[in-house]
């Protein structure tokens, strides 16, 4: 809710998180929740970094690349060869590896996914992609 109420993570119901909690990788110190992020899969080529966030007083300590590299293991494993995921900071998977692509290019989610999203028609997020092989 937090990261939602400022504008930086869609909303999700309490019901999508229990329907996916099985795709979260968590990050949790002295039992105080510091990061999250989840894999979405949509194709068995393609998958997604979703929900990626660190705490205010964990930014910078490395979680969020922790996280990342993280997902892209469990993507690995499960054979996806592309991950990409729509931020705000592309700067912070620019330094992952991932590049800015259009979002017509990822038709998987734009058609699957983002449709049914309040910012389908004035999205603000920026694309990012990176090839796993």
């Amino acid at each position: 809710d937090y990261y939602a109420a400022r504008g930086q993570l869609l909303p999700r119901s309490l019901d999508e998180l229990t329907e996916h909690i099985n795709s979260f990788t968590v990050i949790n110190e002295a039992d105080n929740l510091t990061g999250c992020a989840a894999l979405e899969v949509f194709t068995e080529d393609l998958g997604e970094v979703r929900s990626l966030a660190v705490s205010d007083a964990a930014t910078g300590g490395g979680y969020g690349r922790a996280l990342v590299e993280e997902i892209e293991h469990n993507a690995r494993t499960i054979g996806l060869r592309r991950l990409m995921a729509l931020t705000y900071v592309p700067d912070f998977f620019a330094r992952l590896g991932y590049g800015v692509v259009a979002m017509d290019t990822l038709p998987e989610k734009v058609f699957g996914v983002c449709v049914t999203c309040p910012k389908f028609r004035a999205c603000d997020e920026i694309a990012v992609l990176k090839h796993l092989d």
